[in-house]
């Protein structure tokens, strides 16, 4: 699926998009409220800016995504892949993300970490 397209089912009131691929997109500063982004494949997708609050990513593939700014209030990222995605100024604040896997992926640098569940080892800062 093309972004316009994913933006245009959205606007019109579709909020379910579970396991497209939108690997390397450019999704920057799209408004996906409570989008049901289960199982897509985001490797390396800019989100950067994105408003993401109470969404759904639940086993998604996040790897090397640019999620820098990304508002992420409330998401579910259970079991999500985020190796190396840049979470440099993220809102993670409530965000589930029980079994999400995050080498490499600068959550020290999150903007707010303010009660998330976080993977066992996983750290607030």
């Amino acid at each position: 699926m093309e972004v316009q397209e994913l933006i245009r089912q959205y606007q019109s009131g579709e909020r379910d998009f579970i396991l497209l691929s939108l690997r390397g997109k450019d999704l920057s500063g799209a408004e996906l409220y409570h989008a049901n982004l289960s199982g897509c494949d985001l490797r390396e997708a800019n989100l950067s800016g994105a408003n993401l609050v109470g969404a759904r990513l639940r086993r998604a593939d996040l790897g090397q995504a640019d999620l820098r700014g990304a508002d992420l209030d409330g998401a579910d990222l259970g079991s999500a892949d985020l190796r190396g995605a840049d979470l440099q100024g993220a809102n993670l604040r409530y965000a589930n993300l029980e079994r999400a896997r995050l080498t490499d992926s600068q959550l020290a640098q999150a903007a707010n970490l303010e009660g998330a569940i976080l993977p066992d080892g996983a750290e607030h800062r």
